[in-house]
């Protein structure tokens, strides 16, 4: 698999909470010049980056970050203001606690409402994997589905792990139709990048693939 294929399936992410407008400006070029499938920034900076990238690479950005434990009124309204700020991305947080709770009608409530919220712009929804039992995964692959989000993610990235082999082939067995997978956290080299898709990922979440295709040295990141 080539270096162009996997980049295109990246979205490029720079979420440290010291990032600048600088920052995300050098992210957005690097996210064109490389042709990744988009820049996931925070929210603050999806009015500024729209208008800098215009249509040449799209925004995702993120809400309920990276707990997930906010209401859903809160997660709902974070999804209309970046939509309105011009992202054409969203990736939310489920809450956790809810899922262990068995609360799985209010969590399928809330994703319904953050697609219907984000109509044909994509919905990722970041289930926290390292967090949960394969059969909370599974039914967070379930509840996915029928919520007719477009996504289901590993990780933020924030938490104790990231994305792992087992965890994108354990997606791919469960999920519906309508669903694609996106891997992220700790994809750290090509080879792993090259897994994960043919495991099943369409996007991966990471900022180490395109310091790779820029042939810096111990390229580190997301």
């Amino acid at each position: 698999m080539n270096i162009e294929t996997i980049l295109s399936k990246c979205d490029h992410t720079l979420l440290a909470q010291s990032a600048t407008w600088d920052d995300i400006r050098a992210v957005c070029d690097d996210g064109i010049r490389f042709g990744t499938a988009s820049v996931c920034i925070p929210a603050a900076y999806v009015k500024e980056a729209k208008a800098y990238v215009g249509d040449r690479l799209a925004i995702c950005t993120v809400i309920g970050f990276p707990n997930g434990y906010t209401t859903t009124a809160a997660k709902v309204f974070e999804c209309r203001d970046a939509l309105e700020n011009g992202a054409d991305e969203i990736d939310t947080v489920i809450n956790v606690g809810h899922l262990k709770s068995g609360r799985y009608d209010e969590i399928l409530a809330e994703l319904k409402a953050l697609k219907a919220a984000c109509g044909e712009k994509i919905l990722k929804v970041i289930i926290e994997t390292c967090l949960l039992t394969d059969e909370e995964k599974i039914k967070m692959c379930e509840l996915v589905t029928l919520s007719g989000a477009d996504y289901i993610k590993t990780s933020t990235g924030f938490s104790t792990g990231g994305a792992t082999r087992e965890d994108v082939a354990l997606f791919a067995k469960h999920i519906g139709p309508n669903v694609r997978i996106k891997a992220a956290g700790g994809i750290a080299s090509l080879a792993d990048a090259e897994d994960f898709i043919n495991l099943g990922a369409d996007r991966l979440g990471t900022s180490r693939i395109v310091k790779i295709a820029k042939q810096e040295q111990n390229a580190t990141g997301y």
